[in-house]
């Protein structure tokens, strides 16, 4: 809301003035209670802040302020709903001349809902606009006054989370005073109960409340601010997409004295918008290789040119990747400035400098001492770089039991409370600035843990056996049983008799015990397994019975193995073969033989592939080496008992021999025949058509690669599939539709042919649901398009429309039947001459 001073009033104890405001509203907005026709204005003296007097200010016209899109090129994924409805409002008032001056005020409810940085609903709050004229305390000519008057730049893409500038300058009419500027507090006003109350209620007014983090003085956030002597607000939008309230106070300054508060209070968007931005890192570490990658951290329109200096003394990169995206090989380690320098079309640009540290060879380690729960666990670095050295240590111990497992020493402690595998992160950097992340689990248990690689073995009465435990503290086993260098983690024992030693573990103080079965046999039993037969070329498993746990396999004759070392392995004779296994327990060992005797299979030959026509039939020769035969699948064969028989299958089919003997080979020979069918060949030489003497009637076949019209007269070619006909009287034709393979299709096409000009013939009735004539349709001769062919009842109304000879009307309409009677038709077509021909008639309707 603004005002213009106009001079005095009736007599020189008053002021005139123009007042007016200008509602910011949706472009959109429909509804009475947006685009009221009048408001009322409320003027209050301020040296009591009573009401003095009411006025009516009329709609006097509107604008509208639309972001374009398309005006700003360096903007990706641009705005297209930002659009502001300026609605002005505007009246003349007279007031006394007085030393404190006047508040004039308007109230409207409510705000739109989902404003950001209003505290929720914000569709509930209502909103204050006013302006104030100073009185002759502050000077004696203050109230010769014209408030400053913003400009209406409002309408502008705000990108969330990027650099912008937004201005609210104003002009100050009086020329003489001076304007500076700042962010305030927006003011509520009226309510959903009552949202255009026809008196304002009385200053002072309440601020809105605002959502945190956004206050009045911040209402974009701390990165926004505005310039107090231009009024351009600038800095980084906020990252949330939304409609915002901003208010912003200009105050007016005459010969050094403030004599005016003047606000502005709109709504602005920021959206989910891009602009050029050469954005980068402070800094970037490259701890893996010479070879490195730079991208921008954003991604600018299409068309943006990117150009790297690597500060390497080497010549510039130039690339259009959208993410601005190069490699680069350094020759050796450093910190390099890197500048970056985008362009888009030549207009927009922007540029930013940072930090290349490449230091390849940078590799996190840690490793976790202890396990219990009563005592704390000790986390040690092992990072290992090839230039420089950890020089920052941050950890996380992953103790779900509280925030404060931190720390920053390089070889920290840490106690648990709680049992589990927790997960622990180290976040090393080194003095050239490496850093990385590596995470590691820490097993806490209420005692130690004792890893042992096997808990159950079996020796040999003669042998000595090692048995090792893991962790870390005071080890003891128990019974002091043939047993050397009990008091370590490590002892040898040499039991005569199955023995279970046990393993005490104390973690200062932590103890747990663990049990090793040490299982003692005085031989290897071994049984190789009994003879067998099996068939030439199989791959088959040996399966020796024993309780051997080390194996040595050899055979009599040379022969395939996947691993003689192993207990079971496959092998695949080529003859009949003898095995020899020995079986080993320490010391102690066993040995036995095994013989795979080895049968061929049976011959199968069903004979060559072969390939048919569509539902023709297949004759399939076979012959065997065998004792018998099947044939799979049998459903298409005329004798599956037979190795001679014929095959019909409607698709491509595979039909397998299998033959069995009695030599002792327990699988089938297979062997398969795969009769190929060609798809099925459907002839179709056109529908029976209608022409005029001397017409040239071009046919159309189809259905396989190859063609033959039969008889050949008349026709221009008889071996392409669309030959052209010239008739003198009715005539028929027989296609052949044919593939390489000889597999044919016939069909035949009748032509009529009528001795007159080409016309469009109709019959004069029909009789829906007979045998016969029972749809109106067109008869075109020697018409080459059919243009349309209508058919209208008794009162004009349109029953049925069609474009083709071979359509035509059933005596219904949109389902129902039509009563009996005549019918108006109509039909147009151009003949093959390209002339125009238009036809009108009636038929009568039979039931």
């Amino acid at each position: 809301m603004f005002y213009e001073y106009l001079g005095p009033g009736s007599d020189a104890n008053t002021s005139q003035y123009r007042v007016t405001l200008k509602l910011y509203i949706d472009c959109n907005a429909t509804s009475s209670g947006q685009l009221d026709t009048e408001i009322g204005l409320t003027i209050f003296d301020k040296s009591t802040n009573r009401q003095y007097s009411t006025a009516k200010a009329p709609y006097v016209g509107d604008v509208f302020l639309k972001f374009d899109p398309a005006s700003n090129p360096c903007i990706s994924n641009p705005p297209t709903d930002v659009c502001y409805r300026v609605r002005s409002f505007s009246t003349v008032i007279t007031v006394p001349i007085n030393s404190d001056g006047y508040t004039i005020a308007y109230q409207r409810c409510c705000r739109i809902n989902n404003i950001v940085n209003v505290q929720p609903p914000s569709n509930a709050v209502g909103a204050t606009y006013m302006c104030e004229i100073p009185g002759t305390s502050v000077l004696p000519d203050a109230y010769k006054n014209s408030s400053p008057r913003f400009l209406p730049n409002d309408a502008t893409a705000i990108c969330r989370g990027s650099n912008f500038t937004l201005s609210f300058a104003a002009t100050e009419p009086d020329g003489t005073d001076s304007v500076a500027y700042t962010f305030c507090n927006g003011f509520i006003g009226a309510s959903s109960s009552q949202p255009s109350p026809a008196v304002a209620s009385t200053p002072p007014y309440s601020s809105l409340n605002y959502q945190s983090p956004f206050n009045g003085s911040a209402p974009l956030g701390n990165q926004v601010t505005i310039n107090s002597k231009t009024g351009v607000i600038s800095g980084i939008a906020p990252s949330t997409i939304g409609q915002y309230v901003i208010t912003v106070c200009a105050y007016e300054y005459r010969r050094g004295v403030l004599i005016n508060i003047h606000r502005k209070d709109v709504h602005v968007k920021v959206s989910d918008c891009i602009p050029l931005e050469a954005l980068l890192n402070p800094n970037y570490s490259f701890c893996d290789d010479f070879l490195v990658t730079f991208k921008n951290e954003q991604v600018n329109p299409a068309g943006s040119v990117y150009t790297w200096d690597f500060g390497d003394g080497t010549p510039p990169a130039t690339t259009t990747d959208l993410e601005g995206k190069v490699q680069h090989q350094y020759a050796d380690t450093g910190t390099y400035t890197v500048k970056l320098h985008v362009v888009l079309a030549g207009q927009c640009e922007d540029q930013t400098v940072t930090l290349a540290k490449v230091y390849p060879g940078f590799f996190p380690a840690f490793s976790v001492q202890g396990s219990c729960l009563l005592l704390p666990l000790q986390f040690i670095d092992q990072t290992t770089s090839k230039y420089g050295h950890a020089a920052k240590w941050s950890w996380n111990f992953g103790d779900e039991t509280t925030n404060t497992d931190v720390s920053t020493l390089q070889n920290p402690t840490w106690k648990y409370s709680t049992t589990g595998i927790k997960t622990v992160t180290l976040t090393v950097e080194s003095d050239k600035g490496c850093v990385a992340t590596i995470t590691n689990p820490a097993d806490v248990r209420d005692k130690p843990a004792i890893p042992l690689p096997f808990t159950d073995t079996l020796i040999c009465s003669i042998d000595t056996l090692q048995l090792i435990a893991g962790g870390n503290g005071i080890f003891s086993w128990a019974p002091n049983y043939n047993i050397m260098n009990a008091n370590t983690a490590t002892p040898l024992v040499w039991p005569k008799l199955t023995t279970t030693y046990t393993v005490t573990l104390n973690e200062n103080g932590c103890v747990n015990t663990a049990d090793v079965r040490v299982r003692v046999v005085d031989f290897v039993t071994l049984d190789a397994g009994a003879d067998s037969t099996i068939c030439l070329t199989d791959t088959v498993q040996l399966n020796p019975q024993t309780d051997g746990l080390k194996f040595e396999w050899t055979s009599d004759i040379p022969s395939y193995f996947d691993n003689p070392n192993v207990k079971q392995p496959w092998v695949r004779p080529t003859a009949t073969t003898k095995y020899h296994v020995v079986a080993h327990i320490g010391k102690c060992s066993a040995a036995d033989d095994v013989t795979l005797y080895t049968v061929p299979y049976p011959i199968a030959r069903a004979g060559a592939d072969t390939l048919i026509c569509y539902d023709d039939t297949a004759s399939i020769h076979a012959s065997m080496v065998g004792y018998r035969f099947i044939w799979s699948p049998i459903s298409t064969l005329s004798n599956p008992n037979s190795l001679n028989t014929l095959a019909w299958p409607k698709r491509t089919t595979s039909y397998v021999l299998s033959v069995y003997d009695t030599l002792g080979c327990p699988k089938p020979g297979r062997d398969t025949i795969v009769v190929k069918v060609k798809n099925e060949i459907i002839a179709f030489a056109g529908r029976d058509t209608s022409v005029v003497v001397g017409q040239p009637l071009q046919l159309n076949g189809q259905g396989a690669d190859f063609y033959e019209w039969q008889p050949p007269l008349h026709l221009n070619r008889n071996d392409v599939y669309n030959p052209v006909a010239v008739l003198d009287d009715n005539f028929s034709y027989q296609l052949k539709a044919y593939t390489a393979e000889g597999c044919y299709d016939l069909d035949t096409i009748n032509i009529k042919v009528f001795k007159t000009a080409p016309d469009i013939f109709v019959p004069n009735a029909f009789r829906p649901g007979g045998s016969r004539n029972n749809v109106l349709r067109p008869i075109p001769v020697g018409i080459a398009t059919l243009d349309y062919f209508c058919v209208f009842n008794r009162w004009g109304q349109m029953v049925y429309r069609g474009y083709s000879a071979e359509s035509g009307w059933d005596g219904s309409l949109s389902g129902r039947p039509q009563d009996p009677g005549t019918y108006v038709w109509m039909a147009k077509g151009t003949d093959y001459t390209g002339k125009v021909v238009m036809r009108k008639g009636t038929a009568i309707l039979l039931r």
